[in-house]
């Protein structure tokens, strides 16, 4: 290559290569103030979001998908109907009724039930959240756990089901740790204990049916014919109303059986057996 030269005709001076510049470091003050920038920015998004109508339209499915507490009318209804003073938490016993966050767009603040964490068990002999709502969005009708309709329990993995594989279970149902409550009448006819203190030795696991406190709404029938077949199959019946009790004492992981919702036009009856 040929060497560059200056106006007087004699060879420039080598320039010095450029040093690499390194990132600046960013004083906590800074960072503090891009972090509040940013949650500015993130609120701004979820604004505009909502005033389009995308963002709560973009979570009414994870709030339609939720199990709401004892008596609630129709989804569409008593997402209007519901003011979200958390009366209904208030006088749970066994503290099953939670409020969801912004997440649930329009169901934010309102009361559901996440089974498999706190089931709704009936402890308080009948629908205390229903007398406590002062809307009438937990319907005043509903007097009687019977007439309950938080949702129906469905076999979801039926090949993890021990009474399925023959098999009985001996222990903490959800382990030692398990915070979940209810009300083992043989112990305490009023106080809800921890289902961690309570063990069990059972030849054929029938969980699922032991503590459900609807009478007749789920139990075991044999898979064969053969006397000798241990195996037993859950089967949910039309008095199922989904209180969750059967998920959250399932003690496979995942649960085998699960609850899902109650969604029904408005006007639908309960229909037939649930399996």
């Amino acid at each position: 290559m040929s060497e560059k030269m200056n106006n007087d005709g004699k060879p420039a001076p080598a320039r010095a290569k450029a040093k690499k510049a390194t990132p600046r470091r960013l004083s906590r003050k800074e960072k503090e103030r891009r972090k509040f920038l940013l949650s500015i920015l993130a609120g701004v998004g979820v604004v505009g979001l909502g005033l389009t109508g995308y963002y709560p339209v973009m979570t009414y499915a994870r709030a339609e998908n939720r199990l709401r507490p004892p008596g609630a009318i129709d989804e569409h209804e008593f997402l209007a109907s519901c003011i979200k003073c958390g009366q209904c938490v208030q006088v749970c016993p066994v503290q099953a009724i939670v409020l969801a966050d912004f997440t649930d767009g329009f169901g934010n603040g309102c009361p559901h039930i996440i089974a498999r964490e706190q089931a709704c068990d009936f402890s308080c002999d009948a629908t205390q959240c229903v007398l406590a709502c002062p809307t009438g969005a937990l319907s005043h009708e509903v007097d009687k756990k019977e007439q309950v309709e938080i949702g129906f329990a469905v076999l979801k993995h039926p090949e993890l089901c021990l009474a399925r594989k023959g098999l009985g279970f001996k222990g903490l149902a959800r382990g030692e740790n398990f915070p979940g409550l209810h009300r083992y009448v043989e112990i305490d006819r009023w106080k809800p204990i921890r289902i961690a203190d309570h063990p069990y030795d059972l030849e054929i696991c029938d969980l699922c049916v032991r503590e459900c406190p609807i009478k007749d709404a789920i139990r075991l029938e044999p898979m064969s014919d053969d006397p000798n077949d241990k195996r037993r199959t859950p089967v949910v019946t039309d008095k199922c109303v989904g209180c969750g009790m059967c998920e959250m004492i399932c003690p496979t992981e995942p649960a085998a059986i699960v609850v899902v919702p109650r969604l029904r036009p408005q006007g639908k009856e309960k229909k037939g057996v649930r399996s």
